[in-house]
């Protein structure tokens, strides 16, 4: 668990509260506070990722499960991607003795997901337009909500602004932006879901969510 500020001799899960009420909706505090203790894992706050929004990592001999979430995502967002990452540890510990041979987001993590959101499908926890979006992704959720873009689009609503960021579909074709750190890109065209971009420097290819979050560059101020 992130252990920041926590004093010894008091009781674990207020402490774990004082910390949770900060990342997750004040009323799934108390339950998850009783999942840490209860699962006995480690929970990791990280630095941003773009690939992914969280990570679950069996136990080894020598350390307990961990489960880690990027620092950046609003409450709603945090609580998912921390329950999606809580069902694989459940995932882990009922088929371990199988577990290389189950897929990481077949249909046992998939019922194990299912099972534990349910506590928090209300209005207390989610306001209305998340939680529709939540409901209709639950009923075959995949590997990230983050490939949902329905659901990612409402939940990047309650985002914290982040100055002269925006999302990459709200771009013209052929835009140049900076994703991430100093690369920048060529917005291209709209392939299934994500958008095909051309990296400037190196000439390659990728495929950028359309609600990535990009910082629109003003191509007269380089030299290509």
């Amino acid at each position: 668990m992130y252990h920041s500020g926590l004093k010894p001799n008091t009781d674990p899960k207020e402490n774990y509260k004082k910390v949770l009420v900060k990342l997750i909706p004040e009323k799934s505090v108390n339950t998850i506070a009783d999942w840490i203790l209860h699962y006995n894992f480690n929970l990791k706050i990280t630095p941003s990722r773009v690939s992914k929004f969280g990570d679950y990592t069996a136990p080894s001999k020598h350390n307990r499960h961990l489960i880690t979430i990027n620092h950046d995502l609003n409450p709603y967002n945090f609580l998912i991607t921390l329950v999606h990452e809580i069902a694989h540890l459940v995932t882990f510990q009922k088929y371990q003795l199988i577990y290389r041979n189950v897929k990481p987001h077949g249909i046992e993590w998939k019922n194990e997901f299912q099972s534990l959101i349910k506590p928090f499908l209300n209005e207390e926890i989610f306001p209305a337009d998340v939680l529709k979006s939540l409901m209709a992704y639950m009923q075959n959720p995949a590997a990230s909500s983050c490939s949902d873009v329905q659901l990612l689009r409402v939940l990047r609503n309650y985002d914290v602004k982040k100055t002269n960021k925006v999302h990459l579909e709200e771009i013209p074709y052929k835009s140049i932006f900076k994703l991430g750190t100093e690369r920048l890109f060529e917005k291209g065209q709209k392939l299934r879901v994500r958008f095909e971009c051309i990296e400037i420097k190196t000439k390659r290819k990728y495929l950028v969510h359309p609600l990535a979050e990009v910082e629109p560059v003003a191509e007269t101020l380089f030299d290509f």
